[in-house]
């Protein structure tokens, strides 16, 4: 009995570990700075995401891929080799990017893609490394990949209610890599392992869905320890969140890849869009999480929008983006103050097109974001990360890290507020009409600065000053023609 319970016991430590995201202190939020380039990463690390608390980055995939016309952005998730040579930079300047971002404790998460390698293309098909690719033949010469490392095509569109078509067939024509292959296994153990040395903290699986849950435990068994080098304590186990769309109704569940790690809640931001548009009341939000058929909070990925979604792709159609900017500052500042899931923060460029790749000049490279006066970027990236609202919640989260919700109120429509233990308050305003309510914060006595609103600058308040009375409770009002409909303060916004 006590070697059962310890056999246990081990197997829960190792899978615990692929659930930990390795934050320096009380950082708890990672950002998606979708298509950046590793230099400009770097530079966005040094500059603001340190500085303002951000945990982490996850970075578009770094292997090299298919140059596809008009370069749309979906391009890099068509494998030709696992070389690191992107328009994103070289491995040099991958290397770069993680040493610097980890000196300044934002650790830095790869978007894998090992389900498949790229679809057909006209002949000569190239990656952005160089290599050719010739999948009429089967053949990816710069992995080597051969026509034995596939799973045979089934000649249609897969079957969602088939669990054998979901993981064995074509994904929108993208050859299937057959991970039960000894050799396959160990070409993708040996990328990831690549990337480990470097300094990576782990890993976004792309298409995890459509691989076999055994397969995925033997490759990630496979993989090392990170890299003390960087700063992680001895025996750290890498980062791993899987993509799984999972809405119920199909074959393949999510529940079926919390064992192995994170997962990627898709849920979340459906269900949570829906209720800042109106479609749900905010009310309701009281059991905000495994109460609303969501994953566990430790096994979940959270999100308001993704790449995909926000593109109507994926999983999408419904999801709130940068495009509705109240109501998405909303739903981001209230998934960044409840304690649910394992939060990341979108970060865009500007579309019409929902296949349109990152902006780019004459010569097809990728442009850098120029940063504004009032930290806002320019030259076609929206940077969502950087809106006042945004960054400062993503203060609010590491503030209150470690706490539960307690002292929950609401108008019994679509106005709520609650703490965060005696470290957090806040309040949102979904009504058509003003908030006006004496409420208890929670906090000791003082005057706080609405992070909102503005900030604390200088020990002053340059948005909305909240004084907090020696009961906890203060007056708040968020009035409906405000440009945001939240008011947050915090232990470390105390004037």
């Amino acid at each position: 009995m006590l070697l059962t319970s310890l056999a246990f016991l081990v197997l829960a430590t190792v899978a615990s570990a692929t659930k930990d995201p390795h934050y320096w202190g009380d950082r708890d939020v990672m950002v998606h700075l979708f298509e950046w380039k590793w230099n400009d990463i770097a530079d966005e690390c040094e500059r603001f995401l340190g500085p303002k608390g951000y945990g982490g980055v996850q970075i578009s995939p770094p292997n090299s891929n298919l140059v596809i016309n008009n370069r749309p952005w979906w391009e890099r998730y068509q494998p030709v080799s696992y070389r690191l040579v992107t328009r994103s930079g070289d491995e040099n300047a991958l290397r770069d990017m993680v040493r610097r971002c980890n000196n300044v404790g934002v650790r830095i998460f790869a978007d894998i893609v090992v389900n498949h390698m790229s679809a057909s293309a006209p002949l000569p098909a190239y990656g952005t490394c160089g290599a050719q690719a010739f999948q009429n033949e089967m053949r990816w010469p710069a992995v080597p990949y051969g026509r034995n490392d596939f799973n045979p095509s089934c000649g249609r569109d897969i079957n969602y209610q088939n669990a054998n078509e979901v993981r064995n067939c074509y994904l929108s024509g993208l050859t299937d890599l057959n991970q039960g292959s000894e050799y396959v296994r160990s070409k993708i153990a040996e990328y990831m392992n690549h990337l480990i040395e470097i300094g990576v903290a782990g890993f976004r699986i792309d298409a995890a869905k459509h691989m076999w849950p055994g397969d995925l435990r033997a490759i990630y068994d496979r993989l090392n320890n990170l890299n003390t080098n960087h700063g992680f304590p001895s025996g750290s186990r890498p980062f791993i969140f899987q993509e799984v769309i999972d809405q119920g109704g199909e074959a393949v569940s999510a529940s079926e890849y919390t064992p192995l790690g994170a997962v990627t809640e898709f849920k979340f931001g459906l269900k949570l869009g829906n209720a800042f548009k109106g479609g749900d009341q905010l009310r309701w939000l009281v059991n905000w999480g495994e109460g609303w058929g969501l994953l566990r909070s430790g096994d979940a990925l959270v999100f308001v929008d993704n790449h995909d979604n926000q593109r109507g792709h994926g999983g999408g159609g419904g999801v709130i983006t940068h495009k509705q900017p109240r109501q998405y500052k909303m739903a981001v500042a209230f998934m960044l103050a409840h304690p649910y899931g394992i939060p990341r923060v979108m970060s865009s460029f500007s579309f019409s097109n929902s296949d349109s790749g990152p902006p780019t000049d004459g010569y097809g490279n990728i442009l850098s974001p120029s940063i504004n006066a009032d930290d806002s970027c320019g030259n076609g990236w929206v940077c969502e990360h950087r809106w006042r609202q945004i960054y400062d919640m993503v203060g609010f989260r590491n503030a209150v890290k470690g706490t539960a919700i307690n002292d929950w109120w609401d108008n019994q429509s679509n106005q709520i507020a609650f703490c965060r233990g005696g470290s957090g308050f806040v309040a949102f305003n979904g009504d058509s009409w003003d908030l006006k309510q004496t409420l208890q914060t929670c906090l000791p006595a003082g005057q706080y600065c609405d992070v909102i609103s503005g900030k604390l600058e200088n020990g002053r308040c340059t948005g909305k000053t909240v004084n907090v009375n020696n009961d906890g409770t203060a007056w708040i009002e968020l009035r409906s023609s405000e440009d945001d409909g939240v008011l947050a303060i915090h232990r470390n916004a105390k004037a």
